[in-house]
């Protein structure tokens, strides 16, 4: 280890609350790897709860490792090297961190191919909603797989762990044994392995899911995170939560509100966190609570059909500068097709509301590259965009996002637009706005293309990860061709009756219904 690396582990550690640090002797290390920068992972209530939830066991130290301008890859609590622990679990939100996956294994010195570690290597798990959706891209990298929630699963999943101690053999042997566990590398090569059935927690109240650590050096700041609902039953045809975290559930207001008044000891920002904030069926009652107890409060987005006014007037009393809405298509028949049902109605509405409540900037999400859109629905964007801002006299900033097909939604099977048919769509909406004074951002679509064939690979991309060192658009394309892949043929249509890499995983939801 370097210096520089233990004197930024210091830093982050002195700014910190909440943090936990254990005593070796007697206790199975996990290294809660989170593979992208402590900046992103600090705003993850995955990496909060499953540092809660092992840290909380007598029988567990639970150190954080994050991907940082030094190697080999350190732990922030002890500084330990990453080939020190016996168990090392991924949490693994986005497709994009793959190539971090590789980079963290390749600095820490553990062989990336699973075939290629030993009894001297650390066991390595994952999770999250990339590698739930579809496994098989990290598949050979990886030891075991926990597909949807790991809550269900979480005292058996940590009871195998330590059977580590008896040897890799013995701890795979268990870890096989539990429902929702996906060993890769004894499921074979094959297209078709066992079937592997998604967890999901029942009862939400079961298990609070909260901050646990409190920092600065994270883009919520000192704001406490609490998920009040998971799953959303609303049914967008392009939404990998949508069909993986169903069916919809709630926390409680009792619930929620001792999470609260547990986090309000250290902040009195509070951040609500779920798939859809406002379908809370008592979100008028919660917000008003919260407020009650003295707690400003924040979402990442609303839903407008309806729009809570209760839950805009809490916002704008807490401060809140900024209210996002995403319409994600401009025009209604657009929203229709992808199953989004607010009308133009219901997002004028809330623009008009959102006035009323002085809030400082008005953001608009939208996808570029749907399925059946037309140059009439680029349009529309602008069209809908410009109706806001008759309605909202502050700033207005649209947002747009290239369209990625994931796997079990009901546009799995549906072609990528292509880069360049993507650029172009955004530069007519970049035309039509920024006369007008309206803010436009963009996500690449060269990278959105690099995100498509994460999403819908196979075992094969794994071959692609370990080539593709310094990733960009041109090299990923050679690291495919090198290893016999196609890019066009990765993002192109999936002809119904051919199998698809991730059909083994069995969700619950049929995503031809919905």
């Amino acid at each position: 280890m370097s210096w520089q690396q233990v004197a930024s582990a210091s830093r982050y550690l002195e700014s910190e609350r909440g943090t936990v640090c254990k005593d070796w002797g007697g206790r199975l290390p996990i290294a809660l790897a989170f593979p992208n920068t402590y900046y992103l992972g600090m705003s993850s209530l995955a990496v909060h709860s499953l540092y809660r939830l092992w840290n909380a066991r007598d029988d567990i130290v639970c150190e954080r490792v994050f991907v940082d301008e030094f190697h080999p890859p350190l732990s922030l609590e002890s500084a330990a090297p990453l080939d020190y622990f016996p168990v090392v679990a991924f949490s693994i939100s986005y497709e994009m961190d793959y190539f971090y996956v590789v980079d963290i294994l390749r600095g820490a010195g553990i062989p990336p191919r699973a075939a290629d570690r030993d009894e001297s290597h650390p066991l390595l798990i994952a999770g999250g909603p990339a590698v739930t959706a579809n496994p098989e891209p990290l598949a050979p990298l990886l030891d075991a797989v926990v597909i949807g929630e790991i809550e269900p699963v979480f005292d058996d999943l940590t009871a195998a762990l330590h059977l580590v101690a008896d040897g890799r053999d013995a701890a795979l042997e268990r870890l096989g044994s539990i429902h929702g566990l996906y060993l890769p590398n004894r499921a074979g090569a094959s297209a078709s392995p066992q079937r592997i059935q998604r967890q999901w927690l029942h009862d939400l109240d079961s298990v609070p899911t909260h901050s646990v650590l409190y920092t600065p050096d994270t883009e919520f700041g000192d704001m406490g995170l609490i998920e009040i609902a998971r799953g959303c039953g609303r049914g967008c045809r392009f939404c990998l939560a949508g069909y993986t975290y169903r069916p919809p559930r709630q926390r409680s207001v009792d619930s929620i509100l001792v999470q609260a008044q547990e986090l309000l000891a250290f902040t009195d920002r509070l951040g609500l966190v779920s798939a859809a904030v406002s379908d809370h069926v008592d979100i008028d009652c919660l917000a008003a609570e919260l407020r009650a107890l003295g707690a400003r409060i924040s979402v990442s987005s609303m839903r407008v059909d309806p729009v809570s006014e209760p839950l805009l007037r809490a916002l704008s009393e807490s401060g809140t500068q900024t209210l996002t809405i995403a319409p994600e298509a401009g025009s209604e028949q657009m929203r229709l097709a992808i199953h989004k049902t607010q009308t133009e109605d219901d997002v004028l509405r809330a623009v008009e509301l959102a006035a009323r409540y002085d809030f400082a900037q008005l953001k608009l999400y939208f996808m570029l590259g749907l399925p059946g859109e037309q140059d009439s629905d680029v349009q529309s964007i602008v069209d809908l965009a410009l109706a806001c801002a008759e309605r909202f006299p502050r700033q207005v900033t649209v947002n747009l996002t290239p369209f990625v097909p994931k796997a079990h939604t009901p546009f799995q099977r549906f072609p990528q637009t292509s880069a360049k048919e993507v650029k172009r769509r955004l530069a007519h909406v970049e035309r039509g706005l920024r006369k007008h004074r309206i803010g436009v951002k963009s996500e690449s679509p060269a990278w959105a293309e690099i995100q498509g064939t994460l999403a819908r690979g196979d075992r094969r991309i794994a071959e692609a990860l370990l080539l593709a060192e310094r990733p960009s658009p041109a090299s990923w394309r050679q690291a495919l061709e090198a290893v016999g892949l196609s890019q066009p043929e990765l993002l192109g249509e999936r002809p119904a009756g051919d199998p698809l890499p991730w059909a083994f995983i069995h969700t619950g939801v049929h995503p031809a219904r919905g």
